[in-house]
């Protein structure tokens, strides 16, 4: 464990940020506020420059492992650390057993921890800027889907209170096609006047095959659901005006994918050393069943320090499949994990749910899992536990997917 010679501790937040720097015996040397300005952050740094003290021998401890202050800290080769706030909160409490609490308060056990409890924090690095422009890309793309689920749905619950009939041809109204429809006939009476030639030329311009315009007049020619008067109307202007919004996060989350795309083949095709061994661990990602474009964009992103030091525990900590031990005396109670990184075990849960369904080893140790009694959710933890171990191998050994080293071995017959 390296020797600092001064720990300081942020306690960050929107507006201001309180600071503490503390020498290696525990003595505070200076506190103050940096705002969150852009001159007030570089006026903090003048003055870590002014301490005549290299950067490799000065700690800093923070909440928040990004942000600003803590890439400008990196990049001036100082030594930053983050906790999780619960950890904080623990130290807190050696420090004041009354449970008060302040920023001046936050700052200094930050600090102080740091100095005496290193082990419990998290060292930082900085991250390449194509696995920051990934995350960003990654993450935009989860909130676009997000927004056109959210308003999607919502257009199903308002057909299904007066038009069902477009339900008939597609079971949920997220394609473009459906809302070319509802803009030429938002309304069943409407529906009935709508010429073939017409719902020809829609389907041809939306390139839809899998249903001809004489289907479509059939379906939308049925009989309404009988409403109140001026029910269908007030309904179908309000339709009207979330078609908007549904294309709009359709393009956005189209333009993010594509530039997602993009960005995967500069990483597979990058001959510099500015991605690293990135190219590498992607390529191997990629030949994984049931690791596509968003899953392997998550867990290169979401977790992308383990993933670098393959670290098998700080990955299976970091995405919910490690449990949670809870022993004391004869009580012994093993639980779900859930402090943890959400989008990370949301990609692990996908990634164990496809891959139940393309090879045949996870197949076979899903059902054994479901065998034993474990639920649906319990089982494709244990699966992508041993997918992540597999990995882990993997990026060691800088090995691709290999499908004979992962197939099932059949039980040897005894003799009789």
């Amino acid at each position: 464990m390296p020797a600092f010679t001064l720990y300081i501790g942020i306690d960050w937040a929107t507006q201001t940020h309180q600071v503490c720097v503390m020498d290696a015996y525990g003595a505070i040397l200076r506190e103050f506020v940096v705002d969150h300005t852009g001159e007030s952050v570089r006026e903090f740094l003048r003055s870590l420059e002014a301490a005549s003290v290299e950067p490799s021998k000065i700690a800093v401890g923070i909440e928040v492992p990004r942000g600003p202050i803590v890439e400008a800290l990196l990049e001036r080769g100082y030594a930053v650390f983050a906790i999780n706030p619960k950890q904080l909160d623990r130290f807190r409490d050696r420090h004041s057993v009354a449970g008060a609490k302040d920023d001046r308060r936050d700052a200094f056990v930050l600090a102080d921890s740091l100095r005496t409890d290193q082990h419990c924090f998290r060292r930082l690095s900085i991250e390449p800027a194509t696995v920051v422009r990934l995350r960003e890309l990654a993450r935009a793309e989860q909130e676009a889907g997000e927004e056109l689920r959210r308003v999607a749905n919502q257009l199903f619950q308002l057909l299904l209170r007066y038009y069902p009939q477009v339900l008939e041809l597609c079971r949920f109204p997220d394609e473009p096609w459906i809302w070319g429809l509802l803009e030429i006939a938002p309304t069943p009476e409407q529906a009935h006047r709508l010429t073939l030639a017409r719902l020809r030329n829609m389907l041809t311009k939306h390139r839809i095959r899998r249903v001809t315009a004489e289907d479509v007049r059939e379906i939308l020619g049925r009989a309404a659901l009988p409403v109140a008067t001026g029910v269908a109307e007030a309904i179908s202007e309000r339709v009207l005006l979330m078609l908007p919004r549904l294309r709009v996060a359709y393009q956005q989350r189209k333009q993010i994918v594509e530039r997602m795309e993009a960005l995967f083949a500069h990483i597979s095709g990058a001959e510099d050393e500015s991605c690293g061994s990135l190219r590498r661990d992607v390529a191997i990602l990629i030949s994984i069943p049931g690791v596509g474009r968003v899953i392997a964009a998550a867990l290169i992103t979401e977790a992308f320090d383990a993933l670098s030091q393959r670290d098998y525990d700080a990955l299976r900590a970091h995405g919910g499949t490690a449990p949670v031990t809870r022993r004391s005396g004869k009580t012994t109670q093993i639980v779900m994990r859930y402090g943890c990184n959400q989008r990370f075990r949301t990609a692990l849960y996908h990634w164990a749910r496809t891959s139940v369904m393309h090879e045949e080893r996870s197949k076979h140790h899903y059902a054994r899992l479901r065998g034993v009694g474990h639920k649906h959710a319990r089982a494709l933890r244990g699966v992508a536990d041993r997918l992540l171990a597999m990995l882990v191998a993997m990026l060691k050994a800088g090995q691709f997917y290999d499908a004979a080293r992962r197939a099932v071995t059949p039980p040897v017959a005894s003799a009789a």
